[in-house]
């Protein structure tokens, strides 16, 4: 398989980056200690955002239960009428999943599950649906005519995957892999106290007009991106585009992997940072291989994290070399090279 792989030290101030269902930071052990934490589920629509802020006619895909209007539109647009074009809209996204029945009584028109899509193929819905004609089963046979094409403007779709239980013909693996981000080293999370002054209230009476108290962490973390570029060049993935379109397409993922951060809490804590270092590695054959065990033992140091992980991280790569034969084809380094020239050195493996 070939493929490309990201092993990305970033250290993240103070912030809560990913909650759980009581808003506490995540976490995990690992190595026997408590680290940090940051679901790749997270990270991965940080990515998707930013990539589709950066390049949004290729990156056009969205998860939504609310695809009746839009087919609706499309229906019109191709010269149906008002009630035929509800009723059609209706009959497609029916066909795409359970319709909502609850949600339709209290006036929203859609289906029970998210559904990725884009803008190109609700339009291709729309056309074959109307191509069909008055035929009893046309929603499910303009389903069945959708095509990899039809999804030439949602290169995120092919990246990050989606699953339709109902019609297992849409569903599509995903060509990029995420790991869930990992302090390096041992972490414990603290509580932030805070108050609020009413501005209303006299200058001579004390107290607050509110209170109360956030949990945070302070990490280094590791993250690891893979990208099977095999199967992101296949005739179901973007074997439509050109090899240079592909190429764009993974600069436009790398910079996003590299930029994006998880937006929670950044009005009030804006812990907004950029790597500290990144090893990119191209392979033309294996699997993916994660660095974590470079701190299974969490690293320690009185002089900042960020070294020290580095060492580490570098350490782990050249053991697995020596002792496994990992082979790579080329491998890239930020900041011994610029961020332009890495994401030059990366697109030219894209076929």
């Amino acid at each position: 398989m070939r493929h490309l792989e990201l092993h990305i030290l970033q250290s993240v101030p103070v912030a809560c980056l990913n909650r759980d269902d009581l808003g506490s930071p995540k976490t995990a052990f690992f190595g026997g200690a408590q680290r940090a934490r940051v679901s790749s589920q997270c990270w991965k629509r940080a990515v998707r955002e930013y990539a589709r802020e950066l390049c949004p006619q290729g990156f056009a895909g969205e998860r939504t239960k609310l695809v009746v209007e839009p087919l609706r539109r499309e229906l019109q647009a191709l010269g149906l009428n008002a009630d035929q074009a509800g009723d059609g809209a209706k009959a497609l996204a029916e066909a795409l999943g359970k319709w909502d029945a609850d949600g339709e009584k209290k006036g929203k028109l859609q289906i029970k599950t998210l559904f990725f899509t884009s803008p190109n193929e609700l339009q291709a819905l729309a056309r074959a649906y109307v191509e069909a004609g008055e035929a009893r089963d046309a929603a499910k046979k303009a389903l069945k005519s959708l095509k990899p094409e039809d999804l030439r403007d949602a290169a995120d779709i092919s990246l990050f995957g989606r699953m339709v239980a109902d019609d297992h013909s849409l569903t599509l693996e995903g060509a990029a892999m995420f790991s869930h981000a990992l302090s390096t080293h041992r972490v414990d999370t603290e509580m932030d106290f805070y108050s609020a002054v009413d501005d209303k209230q006299p200058e001579d009476e004390s107290g607050a007009g509110m209170m109360g108290t956030l949990e945070f962490q302070s990490a280094t973390y590791y993250r690891f991106v893979a990208l099977n570029l095999d199967l992101l060049a296949d005739a179901e993935h973007l074997g439509s585009l050109s090899a240079q379109q592909r190429q764009e397409v993974v600069r436009v993922f790398v910079e996003a992997c590299l930029k994006a951060l998880p937006s929670a809490r950044q009005n009030s804590m804006n812990a907004a940072t950029l790597p500290g270092y990144v090893l990119a590695v191209a392979r033309d054959k294996g699997h993916p291989v994660q660095l974590i065990n470079a701190f299974e033992a969490p690293v320690a140091s009185r002089s900042g994290l960020l070294e020290a992980s580095i060492k580490a991280l570098d350490a782990e790569y050249e053991t697995l070399k020596k002792v496994w034969g990992l082979e790579a084809v080329a491998e890239y380094r930020l900041p011994e090279m610029d961020f332009q020239a890495l994401l030059t050195g990366v697109a030219g493996h894209v076929r």
